[in-house]
């Protein structure tokens, strides 16, 4: 039994799982759902369906080539079994799969590299296009701000009173309270 990858999407199929057709010419196609099959029945190519592995391959969002790709390959060679080889080769397999997965991180990285700028640019294409955005906006904080003033005023002489008869702990976190509100205001 062994996991194979749907001829479609290229996610994997388990075994039990997906369906398997079988062509004239005896050559199998396996598909993880009845979307994949119907979609490979119906011609269509997977490079231009956006859901698929190959459309992200194709379209440069997934590593396409790299040396840790190339282990997950299939091997036809059978190996008589040696305990040794065995711990080796499950040993590598987890060294392969970190460094796939930093290079895959580092590959995601430099790819949206560029995108700040970008959105900054729309950030500010849609300022210009429409200012009374921020006008709304500084009338909203302003509100919040006199709105927070009158409450903290109340909490201040409520918690001035308590402080007299709790005890050392009990005053730190109401300090600890006091210290998140006074950030929450900050952040508004």
């Amino acid at each position: 039994m062994r996991v194979y990858n749907c001829h479609f999407c290229s996610s994997p199929v388990y075994p039990g799982k997906g369906i398997m057709f079988v062509r004239n010419d005896s050559k199998e196609f396996r598909f993880c759902r009845s979307k994949c099959h119907k979609n490979f029945k119906m011609k269509r190519n997977p490079r231009k369906l956006r859901w698929t592995k190959a459309f992200r391959k194709a379209a440069g969002k997934e590593m396409v080539v790299d040396s840790t790709l190339a282990f997950s390959a299939r091997r036809d060679v059978p190996v008589r079994y040696n305990r040794d080889l065995v711990e080796k080769t499950l040993e590598a397999m987890e060294k392969v799969e970190e460094i796939r997965l930093k290079r895959e991180r580092a590959f995601y990285k430099n790819r949206m590299r560029g995108n700040k700028a970008a959105q900054l640019e729309e950030d500010r294409k849609l300022v210009e296009a429409h200012p009374e955005l921020l006008r709304e906006r500084e009338v909203e904080l302003r509100r919040m701000q006199e709105a927070g003033e009158d409450d903290d005023d109340e909490d201040m002489s409520e918690m001035e009173v308590s402080e007299e008869e709790e005890s050392e702990e009990e005053r730190e976190k109401v300090e600890i309270a006091l210290k998140s509100k006074s950030k929450r205001k900050m952040r508004a």
